[in-house]
């Protein structure tokens, strides 16, 4: 997309407005106007505009709203309207500011805002947006404050503003005179709100944006002083647990010892709420005692008996035609994709403060505003009456786009009357917490020659849940969507996905079924299955038409950038070496939100051997090399980007050959880490390189879920040219369960009716 621009005469590229804002220290903002829509005709919707391109779009009108704040002792203060869940956005930040406002980085404090509904959609973090997103507002409120401090200098200094220089939060003019920021704060300040122009640092100009920096709280979380929400420590907010259903979404039927298990040590409350029963102690182990003496009888779910197989045959039922075969050669393969856990390593969690007049809570939550009128109407309050405060939280991967541990914590809290500091038992989330749904994807490939004539994916998913305020983005922008009126999950699918290679007339679908799950917008969403299956069928066309897998890419690739990063990673990566039998490469391209991605892989297939041993009751291959290349425009801190790459390999690794869900009977089977087989150091590849590209486009692309697809994808392509049969299913190891499964907690009484008391 193109600069913001600005019919104000003499706003320009580089130029743009802003707003000192009345305060008793210097406080500024940005004022953007729209962005010119982009004229470019493609046969592509995502390259007129995708999900990225909407989500910046929505959040511009409230971009006057974030502000940088000068303070009295030197430091520069942001109220960050994101969730920082370890992805490093918070370094980031603060390293925009600390560039265009000339301060050291630890002088600038990023801090996460409170859920504030005047931004609308400016506190939404999702779909690696926030930085691009708020790469502009926040430069311009900072170099807004550089000018006025520069202001306030030349007349405490009685020097003209341009001989003064600003370096390292201190203003000199040259001649000896020096004055800090701390003491111009009040100076710089302004009565009234004030507009003005600025002007923005050339990329040339840059010493903070683009070098690797360490995140800036890196030595809070390695000595354990980083808060977490269950690290607050809110006043009466006791552990708090909850007995939840031994089949997904069950309900309470009664229950047989309520009264015995509040009189249990340590238990202070404990009642039935709408998820299950609720119980609140002095400690978390006294509330896990108490939930596992619990006697409950159980309403069937929303999920009651089914399981993989039964599931799999719905989606079959409801794959959309792939229309006539035809009538030049073709390549077509179906693919299935199991449930995969969404949870992070930080369990569900959220702290509630709930009285008769008013609410507050705690918790890591990317759709704050969201969250807030939910809660105010499960409790019957106004909005102004609930307070949200978002806390860092450990990792999220989409998880923390919903807010089910919230809005429940707030039920509890009124039902207790009494602060409460809710935890999910890890076994909640794999069990009854959101997944990553089931899917299907079915591609056929026609061909004549070396050209190809048409490509066709028809994607068949278990229904995702987007009310968690993507939803109503679509809605409200929907006037300007190229997509026409379709759908939630249609919309997002259709601005998240694209074809980067020239394959003729090509069209991609998406059909759901089946919303009894509890479901979310997983990493990289529809991405790595989608991208996965494609990849796959590119492997096989190239062997098809008798081509090199990296050859028959880099020919067909529309685009000179996805080419540059796909060439780096097969030279970087040694394309082509020979490799014992039972070992092979792989390789794949991803391309999303104005950045695109190449893995190429190296996986080790043969029987396990002394040097191989079966770790945790896994069987299967190891990937032992990866190289990532990747181009994502401006890269803030190439650092932050390695990371983020780093752990989207990880998740590729995972979703392509060990981690899943079994569903049987209603509920799924995995219960802990210790069985849901998420890649571990035994099957990390000893071998990494990730290669930052050069920048092509001058602004910040999307990076937190650009590796997960092209890494899935990779693994895949890998193991099927090392065991000479292309994967169908995933992960690869579904079919194994390795584990005994854990049992319910707590146990179903033998009879529903076994003097119990009913409860409604």
């Amino acid at each position: 997309m193109a600069e913001p621009q600005s019919s104000t005469p003499g706003i320009g590229r580089r130029r743009f407005l802003g707003y000192v804002l009345a305060a008793p220290t210097l406080v500024t903002a940005a004022q953007l106007a729209p962005e010119a829509e982009a004229a470019v005709p493609s046969p592509d919707v995502t390259e007129l505009v995708d999900l990225n391109d909407v989500m910046t779009a929505a959040a511009l009108p409230t971009s006057n709203l974030i502000t940088v704040e000068v303070g009295r002792d030197g430091t520069v203060s942001f109220a960050l309207p994101r969730a920082e869940v370890g992805q490093g956005i918070t370094t980031s930040t603060a390293m925009l500011i600390a560039e265009e406002l000339d301060v050291p980085l630890d002088r600038v404090r990023v801090t996460l805002a409170d859920a504030r509904p005047e931004l609308v959609f400016n506190q939404l973090t999702g779909a690696s947006n926030t930085t691009i997103s708020t790469y502009t507002p926040i430069r311009v409120a900072a170099a807004l404050a550089r000018r006025r401090l520069l202001d306030a200098a030349a007349v405490e200094l009685g020097a003209a503003a341009g001989d003064l220089t600003l370096k390292a939060g201190v203003v000199s003019d040259g001649a000896g005179g020096r004055v800090g920021i701390g003491a111009l704060a009040e100076k710089a300040a302004s009565r009234a709100p004030r507009r003005m122009s600025v002007e923005l640092k050339d990329r040339e100009q840059f010493t903070v944006i683009g070098r690797p920096h360490n995140r800036v709280d890196a030595l809070a979380a390695v000595t354990g002083r980083k808060k977490f929400t269950m690290d607050l420590d809110i006043p009466d907010a006791e552990p708090t647990m909850v007995c939840r259903p031994p089949t997904i979404n069950g309900k309470v039927h009664s229950v047989a010892n309520l009264r015995e298990v509040r009189a249990m040590p340590g238990v202070t409350d404990a009642a039935v709420i709408s998820t299950g029963v609720a119980v609140r102690a002095r400690t978390f182990g006294q509330c896990i005692d108490a939930v596992r003496a619990l006697r409950v009888s159980w309403k069937p779910g929303s999920a009651a008996g089914k399981s993989d197989e039964t599931v799999l045959k719905e989606l079959r039922a409801a794959e959309p035609p792939l229309g006539l075969p035809p009538l030049t050669p073709s390549v077509e393969a179906s693919f299935t994709f199991h449930f995969r856990s969404n949870s992070a390593l930080e369990p569900n969690c959220a702290i509630a403060d709930v009285r008769a007049d008013r609410a507050e809570i705690w918790g890591s939550l990317k759709a704050p505003i969201v969250a807030r009128q939910a809660i105010a109407a499960r409790l019957g309050l106004p909005l102004s009456a609930v307070i949200v405060h978002v806390t860092e939280g450990g990792g999220s991967f989409g998880r923390k786009l919903f807010f089910d541990a919230a809005l429940e914590a707030a039920e509890i809290s009124k039902e207790f009357g009494k602060p409460v500091k809710l935890m999910w038992h890890r076994a909640d989330d794999s069990r009854q917490g959101r997944t990553h749904p089931m899917a299907t994807s079915r591609v056929r490939v026609a061909y004549a020659g070396d050209t190809v004539l048409s490509y066709k994916q028809r994607h068949t998913s278990v229904s995702t849940d987007l009310g968690h305020g993507l939803g109503e983005l679509f809605t409200a922008m929907a006037a300007k969507l190229p997509v026409g009126d379709i759908g939630f999950s249609q919309t997002f699918f259709h601005l998240s996905q694209s074809m980067p290679y020239d394959f003729g007339v090509h069209s991609r679908l998406l059909s759901e079924t089946d919303k009894g799950f509890n479901t979310g917008s997983m990493r990289n969403v529809y991405s790595p299955d989608v991208t996965c299956a494609r990849e796959l069928i590119v492997d096989a066309l190239a062997a098809r038409m008798g081509k090199d897998p990296f050859t028959f890419r880099r020919d067909f690739l529309r685009d000179d950038r996805t080419r540059a990063v796909l060439e780096k990673a097969a030279e970087v990566g040694k394309w082509g070496r020979p490799m014992p039998a039972g070992m092979a490469q792989g390789i794949a391209v991803h391309s999303e939100y104005h950045a695109t991605s190449a893995v190429l892989v190296e996986i080790d297939c043969r029987p396990e051997t002394v040097d191989r041993p079966v770790r945790d009751g896994v069987t299967g291959p190891r990937v032992t090399k990866a190289v990532i290349a990747v181009d994502v425009g401006l890269a803030v801190n190439p650092r932050g980007l390695e990371a983020q790459m780093m752990g989207c390999l990880m998740d590729g690794i995972a979703l392509t050959l060990t981690s899943s869900l079994h569903l049987r009977d209603g509920h799924f089977l995995e219960a802990s880490w210790d069985n849901y087989f998420y890649t571990r150091q035994w099957n990390t590849p000893p071998e990494l390189e990730i290669v930052v590209m050069p920048g092509t486009t001058g602004k910040p692309g999307g990076a937190g879920e650009l590796g997960v697809a092209a890494s899935t994808a990779a693994v895949a392509c890998a193991y099927g040219r090392a065991t000479g049969t292309m994967p169908t299913t995933f992960p690869i190891n579904h079919g194994k369960l390795s584990f005994t499964p854990k049992p319910t907690v707590p146990p179903i009484p033998q009879s529903p009716t076994d003097g119990l008391d009913h409860v409604r």
